[in-house]
């Protein structure tokens, strides 16, 4: 569990060596223990995870903000004799995650913590893959996913980057993305992360209600406007009514329920592949797939949670990062691979019209009809879940409310307009999630991440004396790869959709 400042042990060591006598500090109150009083496990200290000497050492937690000049009593004459050369720290951690009540550490789970990211990362994008790489084929379409996935995991890691050096700044752990774009690209950067925020949770959350409502309708025979405010009441008055701990245990049911009709679904339709649907390869329909698989892998907005409980660990952070995200890539071929080859080669569908394989799939197959759809609910729902409750907050964070408290406000502004705009176009599911894809998140998860690393490494960082590892290599050149990446299908984008409109017109 993750604690207040007050409990966040944040340690700036000096890079010069340390001396036979304890130093003293002038300014703040050192933090001074009796050596019987003092536990290597609670305050997350082992023997000698910093400095390779032997001597005793002394540690103070340093409050939010130190001047400058306080900093610069804290240096010896021997560092101003060296060269004014950049050193990297390299820590086991960054602080500890304390009980307030027993004081013991409580670090975050390896294990707990792949599974955040996985479970984050499946959700409803994963229904769009087999519609939008169906002109490709299965073998582009998965170099496709390859990449896209290598992509999300480098910004994913910038991210957690950029986390840990503002939490390391700031003396705080919680730092949230716009905490983070404050800090690195001030005030514009903050707009552009908000907008970007509130763009991919709208647009997302009406793609959700619009294909739940269909499901349900086909199910409960009931019209589409009530089959959306059924779904709407139930999951959000969940997120509403519920506490954290029943909220979580209904999650874990949910996302058995995907697990459990994923693997039935595969088992039953494995058994009719056509293995020469397979092989199909269009290397020039990908670019129009690539908005969707990338929405398909976002989790970057777990990411300061994740350093958060794995208290700034950067080596563990990268493995979750890295083993999470390998886990849906797994997942994504096989989905793929499952309904693209449930079809022969000769009854591909052009593009323009976008017909989902699993419409026809379902329509097709009377047994494999009940498993798409549960599938598809169950992974609808706990997207919705999340995107719900990360609005929710979003809204408190904006609006300066309390938290803890649920707040009417919150959830109609929350709830009510993807509602009306799910109503007003119930066929918008694909276009939702390829605009939320191309605008939304290869900003927010694409040119944003690099844009704060480079500001963070080469501005923000560069006139500081100590630095933390990086965990992207490739400097200048990796950050303008991803950003130019993200950008050129962006402006594809742009000018197809423009191209498009212009000749309707």
């Amino acid at each position: 569990m993750s604690v207040s400042l007050s409990y966040t042990c944040l340690l700036r060591l000096p890079t010069f060596s340390v001396p036979t006598k304890p130093i003293s500090f002038n300014g703040p109150l050192p933090f001074y223990l009796p050596r019987s009083h003092i536990s290597s496990s609670c305050f997350g200290f082992k023997s000698n995870p910093f400095i390779r000497t032997q001597t005793p050492r002394f540690f103070k937690c340093l409050p939010q903000r130190v001047s400058d000049e306080r900093r610069e009593t804290q240096v010896t004459t021997e560092e101003e004799e060296e060269d004014e050369e950049e050193k990297i720290v390299v820590f086991e951690r960054l602080f500890s995650n304390l009980n307030q009540s027993t004081l013991k550490r409580e670090s975050g789970s390896l294990s707990s913590a792949i599974f955040l990211v996985a479970g984050t990362t499946v959700g409803a994008g994963i229904l769009a893959i087999p519609a939008v790489t169906q002109e490709s084929g299965f073998l582009a379409s998965a170099v496709a996913c390859i990449l896209c996935w290598a992509f999300m995991v480098v910004t994913g890691l910038l991210v957690a980057e950029v986390n840990v050096n503002t939490m390391s700044e700031l003396g705080s752990g919680g730092v949230s993305l716009v905490s983070m774009a404050k800090r690195t690209l001030g005030s514009v950067g903050v707009q552009v992360v908000s907008w970007s925020y509130l763009l991919i949770h709208y647009t997302l959350l009406v793609a959700y209600i619009a294909r739940s409502s269909g499901i349900l309708t086909n199910f409960l025979g009931i019209p589409i406007w009530e089959s959306a405010t059924l779904f709407s009441l139930i999951f959000g008055g969940l997120c509403f009514f519920g506490s954290q701990r029943f909220i979580g245990a209904a999650n874990g049911v949910l996302v058995f329920g995907v697990i459990a009709s994923f693997a039935a679904l595969v088992a039953v339709a494995s058994g009719d592949l056509h293995w020469e649907a397979l092989l199909k390869a269009n290397f020039e329909a990908v670019p129009m797939s690539i908005p969707i698989i990338a929405l398909s892998f976002v989790y970057q907005n777990v990411v300061p949670v994740l350093c958060t409980d794995l208290e700034g660990d950067l080596p563990r952070v990268r493995t979750a990062i890295v083993l999470g995200t390998a886990i849906p890539l797994g997942l994504f071929l096989v989905w793929d691979a499952v309904i693209l080859g449930s079809f022969p080669v000769d009854t591909g569908v052009a593009v323009e019209k976008m017909v989902d394989p699993l419409q026809q799939l379902r329509s097709s197959s009377v047994t494999v009809g009940p498993f798409v759809e549960a599938f598809s609910l169950f992974a609808i729902a706990t997207s919705y879940i999340g995107f719900v409750l990360g609005l929710s907050d979003f809204f408190s964070d904006l609006l300066k409310l309390p938290s803890g408290q649920n707040k009417p406000l919150l959830y109609l502004l929350t709830l009510v307009p993807p509602l009306v705009l799910s109503l007003l176009d119930p066929e918008i599911f694909f276009k939702a999630l390829d605009f939320a894809g191309t605008y939304g998140v290869l900003v927010l998860f694409g040119i944003l991440p690099a844009a704060m690393s480079w500001s963070d490494r080469y501005i923000v960082s560069s006139s500081t004396v100590t630095r933390l590892p990086q965990l992207v290599p490739g400097g200048k050149l990796t950050l303008s790869l991803v950003m130019g990446a993200a950008g050129y299908v962006i402006i594809s984008e742009v000018i197809e959709n423009l191209s498009k409109y212009l000749n309707v017109s």
